[in-house]
């Protein structure tokens, strides 16, 4: 377990990427107009949470279901896949839950908006190449990232405009699909030998 600044920023990116607080700041305007105030804080704590959690349980739980790291590497290559067309083509692969009876900041902010199946899917992957607590850094930069964002996203909104986040969100997916090609590559091999 050593600290690694190239394995911390190539993590970071990566979340950066899957996550993808920026384009989601369209909705996280939408839910402020819908519930008011969000807390921005206790969401970014508990997907936070949710993320270690997985990172450090994940691989146990695939172990009870009798799924190997690699398997779930290689689906979760095809999760960001369509994750990244979804970002790209600006179509709707996965289709949100009715999100007017909701406690804001949990659901649908914390879980599954920033700690979603894309997410966790990246963290188990991101596990099976890089140190534990380099990936633990790149999750507490993400989750300050997106308090920050969550904090300041109507200000942002005005700043970068529609289209802005619009460009941003193209960018994010042409670098998740990208990710998603070296994930899917990197471990496909291991599931033949």
């Amino acid at each position: 377990m050593k600290i690694d600044f190239k394995e911390i920023f190539s993590t970071t990116m990566i979340l950066f990427a899957v996550i993808d607080i920026m384009g989601n700041i369209p909705i996280i305007i939408e839910l402020r107009k819908k519930v008011g105030n969000i807390e921005s804080g206790k969401a970014s704590i508990i997907a936070g949470l949710i993320l270690i959690t997985f990172l450090f349980l994940g691989k146990s739980i695939l172990t009870v279901i009798g799924i190997d790291v690699q398997s779930f590497a290689v689906a979760g290559s095809f999760i960001l896949f369509f994750l990244a067309l979804e970002m790209i083509l600006g179509i709707t692969l996965y289709k949100e839950e009715d999100t007017n009876a909701i406690t804001a900041s949990v659901f649908p902010l914390a879980f599954p908006l920033i700690a979603g199946p894309g997410s966790l899917t990246s963290i188990l992957a991101l596990r099976a190449e890089y140190q534990p607590i380099n990936i633990v850094i790149a999750i507490i930069i993400n989750v300050i990232f997106m308090y920050i964002v969550m904090k300041t996203s109507s200000k942002i909104e005005k700043f970068i405009g529609q289209n802005g986040i619009k460009i941003i969100q193209k960018i994010f997916g042409v670098v998740l699909l990208a990710i998603a090609v070296k994930l899917f590559t990197s471990n496909i091999q291991g599931l033949f030998h």
